[in-house]
């Protein structure tokens, strides 16, 4: 049974065959100044449904993430502050302590999701010797140049720039986007190595003075490290095909003639009530809020098995309980067969496999896949083979459908908007207005305990 993948190199899908026993992949993991939101999230469950879907083929997987912990600037044009040290003087707290931190609760969150996490997790700040021997190699071969700002990557010798994107280089033209700098020697040069200012907070003894590095080049560094000059996969966020992505290959061939990987997998946007995620709309939501509104967080993993990777993907509250029911309904369902003694022909259960298989096979796509589950969950003979079948399914969802279905209460949006509101008259310590709250949750049929764990709610 064939695997195809999408390729964002050849624009197509190409079946897929690894270049050894072994698939090593790499994947853009997070920069970690701030809370992971479930935008960010959407990305990480496709690594993890990919990861799945190849072992579910039989593959045996090599799988690299980094942590950004230094190096990102809030500018992809290689502009404006470390979002790192920029965090740490806002909250008034050393760099690494921050990325500490913040590492420690994506980590805890991926463990939230059901994440199978990669074989291999690395920190830019622990991969500086390998960044500097990356920049220099670049600089031996004739593709890098010394400012007084940095060491930048000369585009113009390479053969194509860019190859992942259809844009065009003079799209991002100087004075636009990326500021004049009249010692670079095209526009759209990138920095690989950047010299620190005197206050900067993150820095490093290197060939050319105190210095940082660029965002970019951690990946490559780290990459070739671990998975050599040429692997598998390279999995990111749509948005890091024309900058990033595009930089990592150039960084690639400079070095050694070579783009690093043979696939790109890209996993497009989530949005927001049909709209953009923001802080300026105060709609950054992560797994707590969801939690808050006693949304389970592997419902937000259903939620993402409803489009395609490829594919935006709109989130609204209501989806979300939505999506938090149906789990307990698969949950309930999968139980309803365990405790069933029907008997099941095999054919129908080799069927329902194989038309899931396909599916996943098919470009990962988890719609059609889904559209399979519910089918062995409905199906009228409750038997203990549907229910190992599930389980099998659940190999590549990892939405634990075995665990007890807990005793969740369906929250309207109309009580989840109240529960809101009690939630901040209670931050904001207004005794009066919170009671109020809950005795009209009382009147609509719902009971308010307040734990140390927060607000829990339970229908009359």
């Amino acid at each position: 049974m064939e695997l195809k993948l999408y390729n964002t190199l050849s624009r197509k899908k190409e079946v897929f065959t690894p270049i050894n026993d072994i698939v090593r992949i790499y994947s853009c993991g997070p920069t970690v100044y701030s809370y992971a939101h479930i935008g960010n999230f959407r990305a990480y469950v496709f690594m993890d449904t990919l990861r799945r879907v190849l072992k579910y083929n039989g593959y045996k997987v090599k799988h690299v993430m980094n942590i950004t912990d230094v190096g990102h600037l809030e500018s992809d044009a290689d502009e404006g502050e470390d979002k790192i040290a920029k965090a740490a003087k806002k909250e008034n707290k050393d760099p690494y302590e921050i990325a500490k931190y913040y590492t420690e609760i994506f980590l805890r969150d991926l463990d939230r999701l059901n994440i199978d996490k990669p074989e291999i997790i690395c920190k830019a700040t622990e991969h500086i010797n390998e960044m500097i021997e990356y920049v220099s190699e670049i600089i031996k071969n004739g593709y890098g140049y010394e400012t007084t700002k940095g060491i930048y990557f000369d585009i113009s010798k390479l053969d194509k720039y860019p190859v992942l994107s259809d844009r065009k280089v003079d799209e991002q033209i100087a004075g636009a986007r990326v500021e004049v700098d009249n010692e670079k020697r095209n526009p759209e040069d990138f920095a690989l190595w950047i010299k620190a200012p005197e206050k900067h907070i993150m820095k490093w003894e290197s060939p050319w003075g105190l210095c940082y590095p660029g965002w970019h080049i951690e990946c490559s560094a780290m990459s070739r490290k671990y998975l050599g000059e040429e692997f598998d996969i390279h999995t990111g966020g749509i948005d890091h095909i024309p900058t990033h992505h595009e930089n990592e290959i150039a960084q690639s061939k400079g070095r050694c003639g070579k783009i690093p990987a043979r696939f790109w997998m890209h996993c497009n946007f989530l949005q927001i009530n049909g709209g953009k995620m923001s802080k300026s709309l105060g709609n950054i939501y992560t797994l707590d809020t969801l939690k808050e509104k006693n949304i389970e967080p592997l419902s937000y993993k259903l939620l993402c098995f409803s489009s395609h990777y490829r594919n935006k993907l709109n989130f609204t509250f209501e989806g979300a309980v939505s999506s938090n029911t149906s789990l307990i309904r698969l949950r309930e369902g999968y139980r309803a067969h365990l405790l069933g003694n029907e008997k099941v022909e095999k054919e129908i259960i080799n069927e329902l496999e194989e038309k899931f298989h396909n599916a996943i096979n098919d470009d990962l796509n988890m719609p059609e896949a889904m559209g399979i589950v519910w089918e062995a969950v409905r199906y009228p003979k409750k038997s203990k083979d549907m229910a190992n079948l599930l389980l099998k399914f659940d190999e590549v969802l990892g939405l634990r459908i075995d665990e007890e279905v807990e005793n969740n209460v369906e929250i309207p949006e109309e009580i989840s908007n109240l529960l809101e509101e009690r939630k901040l008259a209670r931050e904001n310590k207004d005794w009066e207005l919170s009671d109020k709250i809950r005795d009209i949750l009382k009147e609509k049929g719902y009971i308010i305990k307040d734990t140390k764990d927060g607000s829990k709610v339970e229908k009359i």
